[in-house]
């Protein structure tokens, strides 16, 4: 019996939603699947990086960039509208092709709005099964859940239990599709290793905000005797690494050095992108968020996890090195202990093509 194919295809939205496809697709050729990965931009890149091996494909990009000032985010989103429908329908035209010439058995897509067919199992990844954007929240997530409903199953990278890292986001009550938690997914492992940074900053996320970010960092560091490594966050073919005014930089890391560089960290600086969450839990690592500004999600983790005395955070604009002191007054981010059954998960793909 031949090998089934899967395609596995996250969000270009920052890095997260592709870095946490990373153990999917570990698992999927682990459990004797074939994969063809599927995004656009950077996302597709690290991918590429990751898994030189595997085939891949371009999307059509979805182009979200933030504004400068994030108040006005959701006002330029609204504005992408027609741009993200004409998108969604390219991709539903490209999978339908896909499906037809039997080149793929299976969907996992992680945000990716229109990567799905009725003729394979379909599912899809998210962690916000509510979308929050302020006065408009009711709105966007009954849009997002009647976008849920198309596919054969939803996996939330979380746990069911009342202790959990998404809060709101990722449960909602009385759901009227299927949805399983998966536990909180995580590419990364927790191992001991001598200490080589006091600070590790790792940058994420759409421009010019990532950038904005990094500026206001470097600004910070500029003079101090704490070691520090910066993670640009920005992937290309090749690496590059350099020192700039006693802080060690580089543009991106593969999972390998990223894990080796946060397990050689006391603590890390990041967004509170749920990605970021998940990686550092399972790391059991000591952080300081700070949200990229106008993103309700990441403001709302970042509140959320500062209000449970785990993890401080402030304003983008706020930040200085002082508020790192702060940190051994919060408890951390702990490992959840949720092991994922990946057997019985891809056990949706064993059914029979409808074609």
């Amino acid at each position: 019996m031949s090998k089934k194919t899967i395609l596995v295809a996250p969000l270009h939205w920052g890095l997260g939603h592709a870095t946490r496809c990373i153990p999917i697709v570990q698992e999927l050729l682990k459990n004797n699947f074939n994969v063809l990965l599927a995004s656009d931009g950077a996302a597709l890149l690290l991918l590429q990086k990751e898994f030189p091996q595997l085939p891949s494909i371009a999307l059509p990009p979805y182009n979200i960039v933030y504004p400068k000032k994030g108040k006005n985010f959701k006002w330029k989103l609204l504005q992408k509208l027609p741009h993200i429908q004409k998108t969604i329908i390219s991709e539903k035209k490209l999978i339908k092709t896909l499906v037809a010439e039997g080149k793929i058995d299976g969907i996992i897509s992680d945000n990716r709005l229109g990567v799905f067919n009725k003729n394979v199992p379909s599912v899809f990844v998210t962690h916000q099964l509510n979308v929050l954007t302020g006065n408009t929240t009711y709105v966007t997530s009954k849009m997002h859940q009647k976008i849920i409903k198309k596919f054969d199953e939803c996996w939330v990278p979380d746990v069911e239990a009342p202790i959990n890292l998404s809060g709101k986001l990722g449960h909602i009550k009385n759901a009227d599709f299927p949805i399983k938690y998966i536990g909180a997914l995580s590419r990364l492992q927790k191992k001991e290793a001598p200490k080589k940074y006091d600070i590790l900053a790792v940058l994420s996320g759409p421009e010019p905000q990532r950038t904005l970010l990094e500026e206001k960092l470097l600004e910070a560091f500029k003079g101090t005797d704490k070691s520090v490594l910066l993670v640009q966050g920005l992937v290309s073919m090749n690496q590059k690494s350099y020192v700039l005014d006693g802080i060690s930089i580089t543009n991106f890391m593969q999972t390998e050095q990223l894990e080796e560089a946060i397990n050689q960290s006391e603590i890390v600086i990041s967004r509170s992108g749920y990605t970021t969450l998940l990686d550092l839990a399972a790391l059991e690592k000591k952080a300081f968020f700070i949200p990229t500004p106008g993103q309700y999600e990441q403001k709302y983790l970042a509140k959320r996890l500062k209000s449970l005395g785990i993890v401080p955070s402030c304003k983008q604009d706020k930040f200085t090195l002082e508020k790192l002191h702060k940190i051994p007054l919060y408890k951390g981010l702990t490992a959840f202990g949720m092991e994922t059954n990946f057997k019985e998960l891809f056990g949706l793909f064993e059914r029979e093509r409808k074609l």
